[in-house]
Order: C-alpha cells, then structure tokens, then sequence
C-alpha cells in the first residue's frame, strides 16, 4: 500500500485508539503514525495469489495465513512498531480477540513504487528482529522476482529467485509456494510496468 507520514508523536494507546476509529489503516512505527492509501490490482492480485497458495497448503495445520487487515506488533529495545503486512503466516497465533500477532513465522510483501524503501530497509530490519520469522518473502510487481530472506544457523540468508519456473521452499510450513502460482493472472508485458523504472530498482 502507499503511505504517507502523519505529523506529531503518538503514544501506543493514542494510535490503537485512532486506529479504532479511522476508516482508513495506519502504521506505528516507535511514535511515529504513517497512514496507507490503496494498492493497485496488480498488488492486490499477486497478494491474494498468496494467501489461496498458502491457505490451501496449510488447511487442517496448526499455522494459517493472515491477510492484511491483520497488524504484526514488533517490539525492540522498549520500543514499538505495528505494520500491516500484505500477508502474514502464525503457528502461534494471539487471542482471537487480539487485533494484532505477535509470532509470525513468515511475512511477505508486494513491493509498490511509494512502499519499496520502506519493506526493503525499515520493515526488513525489523521484521527479521522478529525472534519466530523464519522467512520474509518480498515480491516484485512488475516481474516475476522474489527476494527470500531465510533464516539460518548463522543468520538470515537472502536469496532472488526470478522467474515463474521457480519453487520457494517452505519447511518450517512444510509446503513450498511457486512462482508460477504467485504471479498466476499478471502478465509481463510493457504495460504492466505502470511507473518510471528507476523506481523499481531493487535495493
């Protein structure tokens, strides 16, 4: 989703109270509110091809993907942030009345002109602060390419795939989630590319 910087310093209850209220969503990030616009199609199709992939695979498991109407809080150094993520998977979710998770195992985003420098440098940093992600997936638009961050003994591992041919591996889910499934309905074409290239350089 686009986003925009709302001015003045927030406290946690004065955002989840403005969030109650609002009709439209809002980041957190350690006081700071930004506030999200809408997604084009083509974003909100590759997210939806996700989430069917996923929740096929996982029905009738313990872990089950959230869509992004579902907060992730995050928590570092006394500090707090809530993201909306354009998917989420738990295998240890909060209370159902909770409005947000705290344990994603995996969370993935659909990179848009206005957001990339967001999920590729301050959500990336803290979503792999998150001590149960074992992978963050982050999908290009306007071509088939993934970036997988995965976690390893030593660390996470970034790896690109690009292509529809590719297979993204899952173990912790047990599952994997194709290529050809997550830009399933997307064609390449001069078209699809709706913004200035140089915005969708990858970091």
């Amino acid at each position: 989703m686009s986003s925009a910087e709302r001015p003045g310093f927030f406290s946690v209850e004065e955002y989840l109270a403005i969030e109650e209220q609002a009709l439209t969503k809002s980041e957190y990030i350690e006081g700071w509110v930004r506030a999200m616009s809408g997604s084009t199609l083509r974003h909100n199709k590759i997210k939806g091809n996700c989430f069917v992939s996923l929740s096929n695979s996982l029905k009738g498991k313990p872990c089950e993907p959230f869509d992004s109407d579902t907060r992730v809080r995050i928590e570092r150094e006394g500090k707090k942030c809530f993201y909306y993520p354009d998917m989420q998977v738990v295998c240890q979710s909060n209370e159902l009345t909770s409005i947000f998770q705290d344990r994603p195992v995996m969370v993935i985003e659909v990179l848009s002109p206005s957001t990339r420098r967001y999920d590729l440098d301050e959500k990336l940093t803290a979503y792999l602060t998150v001590s149960s992600l074992q992978c963050y997936l982050i999908l290009e638009q306007h071509q088939p390419v993934a970036i997988v961050m995965r976690r390893t003994d030593g660390g996470f591992l970034r790896e690109e795939m690009r292509g529809v041919e590719g297979i993204i591996d899952l173990p912790f889910l047990g599952c994997s989630l194709s290529m050809r499934d997550i830009y399933e309905g997307i064609e390449f074409t001069a078209d699809c590319v709706q913004e200035s290239e140089l915005e969708y350089e990858l970091g």
